[in-house]
């Protein structure tokens, strides 16, 4: 099982992940989370596809919603019950997306 990060793992995790992200990653209610805004709905669905294959090869999904062009990406660690290296390591592959 992984270990859950403390709020002070977390935090330093978050600092990282940030200062190499095009855009700052939050986190809200336990969460892992940020959104995206691409110019249309066919840019938003292929990146989701895109995170999906990412996802289903490091057997850790995300909870997401999809609103016409806009992505809403949230991480978490449910075995763990919270966050864990697990977590930022995704977000970090879905940042590798964007490049």
């Amino acid at each position: 099982m992984t270990t859950r990060y403390t709020k002070t793992e977390a935090a330093r995790a978050l600092e990282e992940l940030n200062a190499a992200a095009g855009e700052a990653w939050q986190i809200r209610d336990g969460r892992l989370s940020r959104t995206f805004v691409f110019r249309d709905f066919t840019e938003a669905f292929g990146f989701m596809a895109r995170v999906a294959l990412l996802a289903e090869k490091a057997d850790h999904h995300p909870e997401w919603c999809n609103v016409y062009r806009k992505v809403e990406i949230h991480l978490t660690t449910h075995e763990a019950g919270g966050l864990t290296g697990r977590d930022f390591e995704l977000a970090r592959a879905i940042e590798g997306l964007l490049e």
